[in-house]
């Protein structure tokens, strides 16, 4: 076995260590927080992050990029969006020459637009081509051992290859996948669509609602992603509509908690205030509608959470101007693209 980091140790980095560590990997966590470095490296638990989840003890934990990345052969980077840049940046320096870099980042850089492979390929240039990996999983269950698949994607497939042999086990399955593009819009934009189901959940909404918001929550992440490059089949898979049916439906999705709250009548800035952990969905928002603006797609339902979460609109009337829209056929244009929702 080798030597693998993970930078970042909130839940997710934390339920990934566990992971690697108990295929028999040496891991290195490298910690922003030192409550959490104390708490794993004294108790063998990131109980902020991921309570009761026991880490085997091939796991380190350092706040010092050095020591966590010394020897890494695989560096995970899991790391919240808005911050991704600045981690990347200070840890680049440490990071081995060889080694192979993945993103666990579901998330787009507002100020850029860009995805976090793009980051990773400008801060660190001479190394193999970045991965990322994603799908539907939350860190509680894969940290509890539940049976989990996921994709892990890079442009070169050599480097996707060497991240699924590093990570696959009997419990956490990877498979493979060239198309980081599709693979990274679709992690990024299911948390705006989550927030969405959230909302319609809070408003008192059932499941006719969900599987309306999902299906056509799916044409509007399948449209911009084809307007922008991606691949069709990407999205039909464990990054797109496996993902996305997770993270709307479940009561263990932050984005759809927040959703949840402001259909309830909360504001953003007293749910933001109460929490903890990201919500990666709320900064996505402003990005895919700007995303959706540069490539002239129509995306309804971003814009009207957008609308809810930036420009005061009621969740009802936000609604009500989803569903009387004008009438469309489901699916028109070639490509095999969905038309406007």
């Amino acid at each position: 076995m080798g030597r693998a980091a993970v930078i970042g140790a909130g839940g997710w980095g934390t339920a990934l260590a566990k992971v690697l560590g108990e295929k028999g990997h040496s891991v290195g966590i490298w910690s922003y927080e030192e409550s959490v470095a104390v708490q794993i490296r004294e108790e063998r638990e990131n109980r902020d992050y991921l309570p009761g989840v026991k880490l085997p003890p091939t796991v380190e934990v350092s706040m010092d990029h050095g020591a966590a990345l010394d020897g890494a052969e695989m560096v995970i980077a899991v790391v919240p969006s808005h911050a991704f840049r600045d981690v990347i940046a200070g840890a680049a320096p440490h990071v081995p020459p060889n080694a192979i870099v993945l993103s666990g980042t579901k998330g787009i850089e507002v100020s850029t637009l860009e995805r976090p492979s793009e980051i990773l390929e400008e801060l660190l240039p001479k190394h193999p081509p970045p991965a990322v990996l994603s799908g539907p999983t939350f860190a509680r269950e894969v940290g509890e051992g539940d049976p989990t698949a996921l994709v892990v994607a890079s442009s070169d497939v050599e480097v996707a290859r060497e991240g699924q042999h590093y990570l696959n086990t009997d419990r956490f399955r990877v498979y493979t996948n060239e198309d980081i593009l599709g693979v990274e819009l679709a992690g990024a934009l299911k948390n705006v669509i989550a927030l969405g189901a959230g909302i319609a959940a809070g408003l008192g909404y059932r499941s006719n609602s969900r599987a309306a918001l999902i299906t056509r929550g799916l044409a509007e992440i399948t449209r911009l992603g084809l307007a922008i490059g991606a691949k069709a089949p990407t999205f039909a898979g464990l990054a797109g509509l496996g993902d996305l049916v997770l993270t709307c439906s479940s009561e263990l999705s932050r984005n759809r908690t927040v959703g949840v709250r402001l259909g309830r009548g909360e504001t953003l800035e007293e749910i933001l205030a109460s929490m903890k952990m990201v919500a990666e969905g709320v900064k996505t928002t402003k990005a895919a509608r700007q995303l959706a603006s540069d490539y002239n797609v129509e995306m309804p339902i971003v814009e009207e959470v957008h609308n809810i979460l930036f420009e005061g609109k009621s969740p009802e009337r936000a609604t009500a101007d989803l569903m009387l829209r004008e009438p469309k056929p489901e699916v028109w244009g070639g490509r095999g693209s969905s038309d406007a929702t």
